[in-house]
C-alpha cells in the first residue's frame, strides 16, 4: 500500500498540479487523482496477497466466490468511481469560483488599505497645520482676529471631517456591497449544497441497489461452494474415521497383552520385596528400643543434677534481689507519704474553700430561682388570662358561622317544602341556638398548692388565733362557717375536721420523721438555711414523692396521723373480706363517696395555678379558710415510730384517685381553666344534628327526581326543535311542488307530470 501511494505522489509530480493558475488543469487534476485514489482503493480491497498469486499460479483456476467476488468488487468500484465523479464536479467548481472571489477580494483588500493610509497622511498634515495654528491664536489678543482665526480653524476642521466622513460613507457602501455578494455567495453555495446532496442520495440509492445485488451473488456463490466443499469433506471424513477406528482397534489389542505381561511381573516383585522388608523391619525395629532405653537413662540423671544447680542458684539470687528490693521500697514509701500528706493538707484546705464558695453560690442560686418562680407565676397569669379570652372569641366565631349555615339550611328547608313539595314547614327545635358564648359547666372546687397551704399553715400561731377567736365579727363568723361547712362536706365521712394547729403539728412531725423522702443533696444545700424554709422544702419534696399536690390532699394526709381519725379509718379484716369480690367487679367505682369527691377534687400543681390566676377573690377568701377553722378537739398525734406505717396506709387508700385525676387533669389543660368541657361535644353534636337524616334522604331524593325531570325537559326541546325543522321542510317541499306543477314547460310536454301523479294515485286507490 505504501509504495501505490509513492507511486501515485509520483505520477501527481509528473502530471497537472492543483496549484496552477489555469482552472482547467486544476480541475483536471483534481480528476486524475480521484481516479489513481479509486485504483489504489480496489486494489487494496481485493488484496496483494490474491495478486501474488494470481501472478506467481496464472494456471491455477480461481474458486467461484472468488470469481464472483472480483467481478463484484470491479462493478461496484466502477460505480463509485462514476458517482465520485459526479459528485465531485460540484466541488470543483465551488472551488474555482471561490479562488476567483478571493482574488478579487485580495485586490478590494489591497485598495481600501491605500485609501486609508493616504486618509491618514492627509489627516496628520492637516491636524498638524491646525495644531500649530493654536499656538499662535495664544499670541493674538485682539478679539477680532481671535474670531477670525476661531472661524478659519472651525471650516478646516469641518473640511478634515468631511473627509473623514467621504471615507466612511464609500466604506459603507463597499460593506453594503459585500453583504450583497455575501447573500448571493451563501444561496449559491445552498444551491450547490442542495445540488451535490441530490446527487449524493441518488448514487447512495445506486450503490446500495448495486451493493444488494452484489451481495446476493456472492452469497449465492459462496453457499454453492459451501455445497461442495461440504461433500467433499464429509466423503474425506467418513474414510479417514473408518482408518482410524481399525487402527485403536489394533492398538488396543496390542495393549492388552503389554498390561496382562506386566501384572504378573510386577505381583512376583512384591511378594519378594513384601519378605525382604518385613525382616528388615523387625531388626531395626529391635536395635530402636535397645537405644531408646539408653537414651531415657542418660536424660534422667542429667536432668536431676541439673535442677539441683538451678534450685541453689536461684534461691541465693532471690534472697539477694529481696533485700535490695525491700531496702528501696521502704526508702520510697517514707517518700510517698511524705508527699501524700503535703497534698492532703493541701488539698483540705482547698475542698473547704470550694466548700464554702459553692454554698454561698447555691444560697444565691436558691434566692434567684424562687425570685423567677414568683415571676414565672404573674407570667402564667397573664398568659392564662389572655388564653381563656382567645378562646372564647374563637367559640363565638365559630358559633356566629355555625348559626348562619343553620339558618341558610333552614331557609332552604322551607323553600323545599313550600315552594317545590307544596307542605307545610315546621322549624326543628334550635332553641339552644339562643345561647352564645362557651357552656358554664359546673367547675370543680377550687384550692391551693399543697406548697402554698403549707407556707400558710405553719406561718400560724395558735396562741393569737385562740385569744382573737371570741373578737371575731359577724362576717368573719360568716366566713368561718361556710367554711368549715365546705371542709365538713369535702369529709362528711368523718366527724369534725382538723384545726389548723392539728394539721400544723402533723406537718412539723412529718417533716421531722420523713427525711428519708428527701435526696442527700438536698439536704446538704438546705442546711445554711432558716429553719422555716428549710421545713417549706423539705415538705415540698415529701409532697412530690407521696403525691400531695392539693390543700385538700394535705388535710386528707393529717387524718392518718391522729388515732381518733385512723381507727375509723381502718375497716375489720372479715369486712374488708367480704367486700373484696365487689371491688374486684367494680374497679372503676370509688370506694366511698368521700373518696368520690377526693378524686374530683384533686388538681396537678399546674391547675390549681391556672384556677387561682382567674378566680383571685376567691383564692383571697381561701387563704382565711384554714385560720378560720374552729378549735373542735384535741386530737392525739400517733407515734413517730408509726409515720411510715400511716404514709403506706394513705399512699394505699389513696393510689387509684390520684391515677384518675391526673388524668382528667391532663385532659382539662387543652380547654379553658375552671370550665367543664364534658358537654362541649354534645352541644357541637346538636348543632350539626339540625337538620336530620329523614331530610337529607329527602334532600337527595328531591336532587334525584329534579335532574331526571332535566333530562326529560332536554329531550323535549330537542324534540320540539326537530319538529320545527319538519314543518320547514314540508312547506318548502310544497313550494317546490307546486312551482314544478304549474310551470309551463309541462305543457309543451307529451305527457305531463300531472298525468303521471293521476295516474299514480289511481293505482294507488
Amino acid at each position: 500500500m505504501a509504495s501505490q501511494i509513492k507511486d501515485l505522489a509520483m505520477d501527481e509530480d509528473i502530471g497537472p498540479s492543483v496549484d496552477s493558475p489555469l482552472i482547467e488543469e486544476r480541475i483536471a487534476a483534481r480528476r486524475l487523482r480521484i481516479t489513481r485514489r479509486m485504483e489504489a482503493l480496489k486494489k487494496d480491497t481485493l488484496g496483494e496477497d490474491v495478486t501474488v498469486k494470481v501472478s506467481s499460479e496464472p494456471t491455477k483456476e480461481l474458486s467461484k466466490s472468488r470469481k464472483q467476488i472480483e467481478e463484484s468488487f470491479q462493478q461496484l468500484a466502477k460505480l463509485i468511481s462514476d458517482g465520485t465523479e459526479l459528485v465531485s464536479n460540484i466541488e470543483v467548481a465551488c472551488d474555482s469560483r471561490e479562488a476567483t472571489l478571493r482574488q478579487e477580494e485580495d485586490e478590494n483588500v489591497r485598495q481600501r488599505t491605500q485609501k486609508l493610509q493616504d486618509e491618514v497622511k492627509t489627516a496628520a498634515i492637516k491636524f498638524e497645520q491646525i495644531t500649530k495654528k493654536w499656538e499662535g491664536a495664544l499670541k493674538k489678543d485682539v478679539p477680532q482676529q481671535l474670531k477670525e482665526m476661531l472661524e478659519s480653524q472651525r471650516e478646516l476642521c469641518d473640511e478634515m471631517i468631511g473627509e473623514k466622513d467621504n471615507l466612511i460613507d464609500e466604506l459603507q457602501q463597499d460593506l453594503k456591497q459585500k453583504d450583497d455578494q455575501y447573500v448571493k455567495d451563501l444561496r449559491k453555495q445552498s444551491e450547490d449544497a442542495d445540488l451535490m446532496l441530490e446527487r449524493m442520495e441518488e448514487q447512495i440509492k445506486t450503490l446500495n441497489r448495486a451493493h444488494k445485488k452484489e451481495l446476493d451473488n456472492v452469497e449465492n456463490a459462496f453457499y454453492s461452494e459451501r455445497r461442495d466443499v461440504l461433500q467433499s469433506h464429509k466423503n474425506k471424513w467418513t474414510n479417514q474415521s473408518e482408518q482410524r477406528r481399525q487402527k485403536e482397534q489394533e492398538y488396543l489389542e496390542l495393549r492388552q497383552k503389554h498390561v496382562e505381561n506386566y501384572e504378573e511381573q510386577l505381583n512376583t516383585l512384591r511378594v519378594q520385596d513384601a519378605e525382604e522388608y518385613n525382616m528388615v523391619k523387625i531388626k531395626l525395629e529391635t536395635d530402636v528400643q535397645i537405644l531408646e532405653q539408653n537414651l531415657q537413662q542418660m536424660k534422667a540423671t542429667y536432668q536431676l543434677n541439673q535442677e539441683k544447680l538451678e534450685y541453689n542458684f536461684q534461691v541465693l539470687k532471690k534472697r539477694d534481689e529481696e533485700n535490695t528490693i525491700t531496702k528501696s521500697q521502704q526508702k520510697r514509701k517514707i517518700t510517698r507519704l511524705q508527699d501524700l500528706l503535703n497534698n492532703l493538707k493541701f488539698k483540705l484546705k482547698k475542698q473547704e474553700q470550694q466548700y464554702k464558695d459553692e454554698n454561698q453560690a447555691f444560697s444565691d442560686d436558691l434566692k434567684r430561682m424562687t425570685e423567677q418562680y414568683k415571676e414565672l407565676q404573674k407570667k402564667f397569669r397573664h398568659f392564662q388570662t389572655t388564653d381563656n379570652k382567645k378562646f372564647v372569641d374563637i367559640w363565638k366565631m365559630n358559633e356566629e358561622q355555625t348559626r348562619e349555615l343553620i339558618e341558610d339550611l333552614l331557609s332552604a328547608d322551607r323553600i323545599i317544602f313550600e315552594q317545590q313539595l307544596g307542605m307545610t314547614w315546621r322549624s326543628p327545635e334550635i332553641n339552644f341556638l339562643q345561647k352564645v358564648g362557651p357552656i358554664n359547666g359546673s367547675k370543680k372546687a377550687i384550692s391551693k398548692t399543697a406548697l402554698d397551704a403549707a407556707t400558710e399553715i405553719l406561718a400560724y400561731d395558735e396562741s393569737a388565733d385562740s385569744n382573737s377567736h371570741g373578737k371575731m365579727t359577724a362576717k368573719t363568723s360568716t366566713k368561718e362557717g361556710s367554711t368549715k361547712q365546705e371542709i365538713e362536706h369535702s369529709h362528711e365521712d368523718l366527724d369534725a375536721p382538723l384545726s389548723t394547729g392539728a394539721i400544723k403539728r402533723m406537718l412539723e412531725l412529718l417533716c421531722d420523721e420523713s427525711g428519708f423522702l428527701v435526696e442527700a443533696k438536698l439536704i446538704k444545700l438546705l442546711a445554711p438555711i432558716e429553719k422555716d424554709e428549710q421545713s417549706l422544702m423539705k415538705l415540698d419534696a415529701i409532697f412530690n414523692a407521696i403525691g400531695i399536690e392539693s390543700e385538700r390532699d394535705i388535710v386528707s394526709l393529717g387524718k392518718y396521723f391522729y388515732n381518733r381519725y385512723l381507727e375509723k379509718l381502718e375497716q375489720p379484716e372479715d369486712e374488708e373480706e367480704q367486700n373484696g369480690e365487689e371491688s374486684l367487679t367494680n374497679e372503676n367505682a370509688p370506694i366511698t363517696e368521700g373518696a368520690n369527691q377526693d378524686q374530683d377534687q384533686v388538681d396537678t400543681p399546674t391547675n390549681q395555678k391556672q384556677e387561682a390566676c382567674d378566680l383571685t377573690n376567691q383564692e383571697t377568701a381561701s387563704n382565711e379558710s384554714l385560720e378560720s377553722i374552729p378549735m373542735v378537739v384535741r386530737q392525739e398525734l400517733i407515734h413517730p415510730n408509726e409515720v411510715v406505717k400511716s404514709l403506706r396506709k394513705f399512699i394505699d387508700d389513696n393510689r387509684e384517685p390520684f391515677k384518675d385525676s391526673r388524668k382528667s387533669n391532663t385532659v382539662r389543660i387543652g380547654s379553658s381553666s375552671g370550665r367543664d368541657s364534658s358537654y362541649d361535644e354534645q352541644y357541637w353534636t346538636q348543632l350539626a344534628s339540625v337538620i336530620d337524616l329523614q331530610r337529607e334522604r329527602l334532600w337527595d331524593g328531591m336532587v334525584s327526581g329534579f335532574e331526571k325531570y332535566s333530562q326529560i325537559l332536554k329531550e323535549r326541546s330537542t324534540l320540539i326543535g326537530e319538529t320545527d325543522s319538519l314543518r320547514q321542510q314540508n312547506s318548502e317541499l310544497r313550494m317546490l311542488l307546486h312551482q314544478y306543477l304549474s310551470s309551463k314547460v309541462n305543457q309543451e310536454l307529451e305527457i305531463p307530470p300531472t298525468r303521471v301523479l293521476q295516474v299514480e294515485t289511481g293505482h294507488s286507490k
